[in-house]
């Protein structure tokens, strides 16, 4: 599913700067790619949030006031360690014939049958990093923990992604576990 979010190219700002944009409501942020200069735009933080409530996950087109839409996968989010309000989003350009690299989400799936004698579930790592086409790039992967007991784990050689699908992330890579309280 493709989000669409409208953006607008901004100048480079100080601090003072890019705090008055985010009380209009507007979030900093920057499009990258191999063999593309960076764009420094800025997106409305309301219709962003609420593509976060959503799952975010897939490609979002940012439609440009002049040009071509470009179509990015959000990379990276920087938020205030207090208040957690967004600071700043990077995301990736993609090009649909080129291998991109990225994070993808993983979804626990139910509930470990070990927190009924009262084990505590530890996510560790709710991400898998991985390369792929875009066109064969899952929005996230699932992993069922249900069967999981006290004193088990899950690690990234657990998950199953499609073959078209490289794992970058290292076979041994925690991402859940089950541990007494």
């Amino acid at each position: 599913m493709t989000a669409c979010i409208h953006t607008e190219r901004r100048q480079r700002l100080n601090s003072s700067g890019l705090r008055n944009l985010r009380q209009e409501g507007r979030l900093p942020a920057v499009v990258f790619g191999k063999h593309a200069d960076n764009e420094i735009i800025h997106i409305s933080t309301k219709q962003f949030e609420k593509w976060l409530k959503q799952g975010a996950s897939g490609f979002i087109e940012l439609k440009m006031e002049t040009g071509q839409p470009l179509t990015v996968l959000l990379e990276d989010l920087h938020r205030n360690p207090v208040t957690g309000a967004l600071l700043h989003a990077d995301f990736q350009l993609v090009q649909t014939n080129k291998i991109i690299r990225t994070k993808l989400a993983v979804k626990f799936i139910g509930t470990p049958i070990g927190t009924k004698s009262g084990g505590v579930v530890q996510i560790q790592d709710p991400y898998v990093e991985v390369e792929a086409l875009p066109n064969n790039l899952p929005t996230s992967v699932e992993l069922d923990i249900s069967a999981m007991g006290i004193g088990e784990t899950r690690f990234v050689k657990d998950l199953v992604l499609p073959a078209e699908v490289t794992v970058v992330s290292g076979d041994n890579e925690l991402l859940v576990s089950v541990s007494k309280p």
